[in-house]
């Protein structure tokens, strides 16, 4: 008997161990705020017509793939009028932070200014957002996205083609050395693009808003990243990378109009590529 309550004991402290041992971040149960799930779909702060895209961006196996959590310290690249915000503010608001590095302030195109604008007043009058913290971006220049080592995430949505057209490879590279500035030992740097086949020249990337996955993938080692790993959760078979207008083509842009209009909307948003990469423990 005495070795039997012995036994009951020992594994009931074996248990306890096992369950305090985790030092990362917490779960997603942990959280006071809301889980992914609600985040995405039961959050009243995602607008319809965003809702519409999830069955092409795929934001739940997107951020479990990238391993976001409620209590992480977590930078979004420029986040446009807030797709991904939507969903990572609220997520993120009780237990964790979330930075929002936007299009910098000397931006003088209309575009860039109009849509900083609008994410600004957002931030100052959505609740949603209130704790959202507004930085700046920009790929070839001197941006403190967030304190240096701070973050455990850093996260960009179809972005790198814009800096690739506008600057080359050395911007993608150059906003690669941001993104590993601000991260801390062992975080994780998430990137989604829209995909260039393999085979195609690499004279397409400088206009048909596709990039190549190897390229991604060299310009974020040769900014000290290590490749973890890629996922086609986001990958689209029916696209093949070829439009008059580019990517633009396809939804949500439509470029074309009404020209062969139900042929886009048959095929959907682009093929894209999904990849993690991690900045080493030691730096």
């Amino acid at each position: 008997m005495k070795n039997f309550f012995a036994l009951v004991t020992m594994t009931a402290s074996l248990f306890m161990l096992a369950a305090c041992s985790d030092s990362g971040p917490s779960s997603e149960a942990a959280s006071d705020g809301m889980t992914l799930e609600q985040a995405v779909n039961e959050n009243p702060a995602r607008d319809t017509s965003n809702l519409e895209r999830d069955v092409y961006r795929n934001p739940i196996e997107t951020l479990r793939f990238f391993n976001v959590q409620p209590d992480m310290t977590v930078v979004e690249i420029w986040p446009g009028g807030g797709w991904y915000t939507e969903i990572l503010a609220p997520y993120l608001k009780e237990n964790g932070k979330l930075y929002a590095a936007h299009f910098a302030q000397s931006e003088t195109r209309d575009y860039y200014v109009n849509s900083r604008e609008q994410f600004a007043e957002r931030v100052a009058n959505d609740p949603a957002f209130s704790a959202v913290v507004m930085t700046e971006f920009a790929p070839s220049g001197d941006s403190e996205i967030a304190p240096p080592g701070s973050a455990d995430r850093v996260l960009t949505f179809r972005n790198l083609h814009n800096w690739y057209m506008n600057g080359g490879i050395e911007a993608v590279q150059s906003a690669f050395e941001s993104f590993y500035t601000a991260l801390k030992p062992g975080g994780i740097l998430g990137v989604v693009d829209h995909r260039l086949p393999a085979d195609r020249p690499d004279a397409h990337m400088e206009s048909s808003g596709y990039m190549k996955e190897s390229v991604a993938i060299e310009a974020a080692k040769a900014a000290g990243f290590v490749f973890v790993d890629s996922s086609d959760v986001n990958a689209n078979p029916l696209d093949t990378a070829d439009y008059p207008r580019g990517v633009w083509t396809l939804p949500p842009t439509l470029g074309l109009g009404e020209e062969d209009l139900q042929r886009y909307i048959d095929i959907g948003e682009s093929d894209r590529f999904t990849l993690k990469f991690k900045k080493p423990e030691s730096s």
